[in-house]
């Protein structure tokens, strides 16, 4: 396989293969490439049989697609691993640290290393969760952090998912498809295990329960239904976990507790893991229109008397524009340099950026300070010059709204193809689940892959695929 010059290559280093995928390396030159493409349609049926799919938005009909899966897994020897998992632990303490610190004593804008206005205008903060802790501190319980590699030793953070971060079961199910495909690639070669996750997250969701829990945590999936685009995910996690899955219409206030409808009656909830946005958590509270959340469940969670995971107001600290302040927030709380740098980024709202983005459009990606999905973002290098013209009026129209980032040289991962192996650019999102007194993170977590030659776009919603992600034993 070649290597593609101008990008790090996962595989194929300068003398041959690298040495985390020697051995898979070697399994693989052995294979029958019939073979293999007869396992990645078998790998299809699986996914189609299981209903693994995922909506997406913004087309007419909406449809379910299957995210696509590549069968050649992306492996991280144990020493890089370590480094990416203390970098994630760092961060991702920061964070709960400065989530913190905005809804109570406000120390870092009082030190004026974030400006207050980031926070004052900003939609995700909400004023409702000032000068309340939630229980066990703990603000964010699942953090997605989206990592990008640019060479053997260079990591970057390419932003921090606090709010309802998606996409463990893909990690999940793709494990357990390559586990059923190729189980004897497992017996050579000591690759650490994900499945625990499901455990772990129920553990950690139980370790933060208020203080008038009696017994064990009941703990609850809150899914705004069968329509969500992620829908699978929530009904996935839940029977993992062994809890129930449930809707707002299923949850109501009684006695200044959260109750569950049961065929027996209604029971105390202690912990909502939940998958709706905080704008309809709550019709009492945010949006009145909501019928997706429960009306007085914020006054139950500031009286202490429910975990709701993530807490409401999380939003603020994975904000593209706080992004590109991490690195004076990790050090700020942790009395660290971070260990996982930051992509170099331009903040749209002042004029000095304005002007450089403006006059450096086609060489840069710009990005919504509160989009996901890869929706609403221009990368620069691979727009018509009409998209360009017309992208710089939306960035002169709404400065504030927009922070861009030079274009980086992604490394890539092979994916199979009837041809044998072929480089394509990648990125992973391990994912931390944060107790009162620990933080674990799942060894790997989901790496997802552009299909496309070429294309720096990874994201499922705009044509991605996935791959199980492996992490060598030490």
């Amino acid at each position: 396989m070649g290597n593609n010059s101008s990008f790090f290559d996962e595989m194929s280093g300068a003398p041959g293969v690298r040495p985390p995928y020697q051995a898979y390396g070697t399994w693989f030159e052995d294979q029958d490439l019939g073979r293999l493409a007869q396992k990645s349609r078998e790998a299809e049926q699986f996914f189609r049989r299981t209903g693994i799919t995922f909506n997406v938005y913004g087309q007419a009909d909406a449809e379910e697609r299957l995210i696509p899966f590549d069968l050649v897994p992306r492996i991280l020897s144990h020493e890089e691993w370590r480094k990416l998992e203390s970098g994630v632990d760092q961060r991702v303490r920061a964070i709960n640290a400065f989530l913190h610190d905005i809804y109570n004593r406000q120390e870092i804008l009082k030190a004026g290393i974030v400006p207050t206005e980031l926070i004052a205008e900003n939609d995700a903060f909400l004023p409702q969760m000032m000068e309340f802790t939630p229980p066990g501190g703990v603000y964010t319980h699942i953090v997605g952090t989206d990592i990008v590699r640019t060479g053997e030793e260079e990591f970057f953070v390419l932003e921090d998912n606090a709010r309802t971060p998606s996409g463990v079961s893909y990690m999940l199910e793709n494990r357990e498809t390559m586990l059923k495909m190729f189980p004897e690639l497992f017996s050579q070669i000591k690759v650490k295990r994900v499945s625990d996750y499901p455990k772990n997250l129920r553990a950690s969701l139980e370790a933060a329960a208020p203080p008038n829990c009696e017994g064990r945590p009941f703990v609850v999936v809150l899914t705004p239904g069968i329509h969500n685009s992620a829908y699978f995910e929530h009904s996935f996690l839940a029977d993992q976990m062994g809890v129930e899955l449930v809707e707002g219409h299923d949850l109501r206030v009684v006695d200044g507790r959260i109750a569950v409808r049961t065929t027996r009656g209604y029971r105390n909830v202690d912990v909502i893991y939940r998958r709706v946005d905080d704008d309809f958590l709550d019709p009492l509270t945010f949006n009145p229109q909501s019928m997706l959340g429960v009306p007085g469940i914020i006054d139950v969670y500031r009286a202490g008397n429910i975990t709701i995971a993530n807490a409401p107001g999380t939003g603020v600290a994975d904000d593209k524009a706080i992004y590109s302040y991490m690195p004076d927030i990790v050090e700020f709380y942790t009395g660290e340099k971070a260990i996982l740098k930051n992509v170099e980024t331009y903040r749209c709202s002042e004029p000095d950026s304005l002007k450089y983005v403006l006059d450096n459009l086609s060489e840069l990606v710009v990005k919504e300070v509160h989009g996901s999905g890869g929706y609403g973002m221009l990368v620069g290098p691979a727009a018509s010059k009409q998209e360009l013209a017309d992208f710089a009026e939306k960035l002169r129209a709404r400065p504030g709204n927009y922070i861009a980032q030079p274009t980086l040289s992604l490394s890539t991962v092979p994916i199979f193809t009837e041809a044998g192996l072929a480089p394509r650019h990648v990125d992973l999102r391990p994912f931390a689940l944060v107790a009162p007194n620990e933080i674990n993170i799942a060894p790997g977590g989901l790496t997802r892959v552009a299909l496309t030659e070429g294309s720096l776009v990874v994201n499922s919603s705009q044509g991605g695929g996935t791959k199980d992600t492996w992490v060598l034993e030490g």
